[in-house]
């Protein structure tokens, strides 16, 4: 399974972005998490199929009514299999 690490830039905090990124990767049954960054970023790290993390994807690139995604930074990664579901994480 691949894995997909973004961190995402823009008006993100404070506009419920990390909740509805939990609810679509849960919808999509990836597993990972999402938590924000003290720069004013969210950082999710997903893992699942090709076609449900590109769904993601394409999420982050628009997030929920009141974000706005000015843009992603991708890292590529190896997936882990190191989750069990999908959820948040501390603040780093």
């Amino acid at each position: 399974m691949p894995r997909l690490h973004a961190f995402i830039r823009g008006r993100v905090q404070g506009v419920f972005f990390r909740a509805s990124i939990v609810e679509q990767a849960q919808a999509l049954d990836v597993t990972g998490f999402v938590r924000n960054r003290h720069d004013g970023s969210v950082e999710v790290v997903a893992e699942g199929t090709a076609h449900a993390l590109a769904s993601l994807r394409s999420y982050c690139k628009k997030g929920p009514p009141g974000a706005v995604v000015l843009g992603v930074d991708v890292i590529d990664e190896r997936e882990s299999g190191e989750f069990d579901g999908f959820g948040y994480r501390p603040d780093a």
